[in-house]
C-alpha cells in the first residue's frame, strides 16, 4: 500500500520537473503518467549502459531523465 502510494507521489515528482524541463503542461495525472513511464525508461535506458542509482537523488535524476526522453520520443512520434 504505502509503496504503491510512493510510486505515485515519486511519479507526479517526476513528471512535473520533466514538464517543466521540456517545457509542456499538464495536471496531475498526466504528471503521474509520464514519471511512472519514464522511471522505466531511464532506469532501463541506465541499466542498459551499466549504470545504476542508488539513494533518491540519484534515482530522481534518473527517472527524471527517462520521463525527459519519453516526452522527446512522444513528440518525435506524434507531434
Amino acid at each position: 500500500m504505502f509503496r504503491l502510494l510512493g510510486s505515485l507521489i515519486m511519479g507526479a515528482l517526476v513528471g512535473w520537473i520533466a514538464g517543466h524541463l521540456m517545457g509542456t503542461k499538464g495536471g496531475l495525472l498526466r504528471n503521474i503518467v509520464v514519471g511512472v513511464i519514464g522511471s522505466f525508461v531511464g532506469s532501463f535506458v541506465c541499466a542498459f549502459l551499466g549504470f545504476y542509482a542508488y539513494g533518491f537523488i540519484a534515482t530522481l535524476v534518473v527517472n527524471v531523465v527517462g520521463a525527459c526522453l519519453f516526452i522527446w520520443l512522444g513528440r518525435r512520434l506524434f507531434g
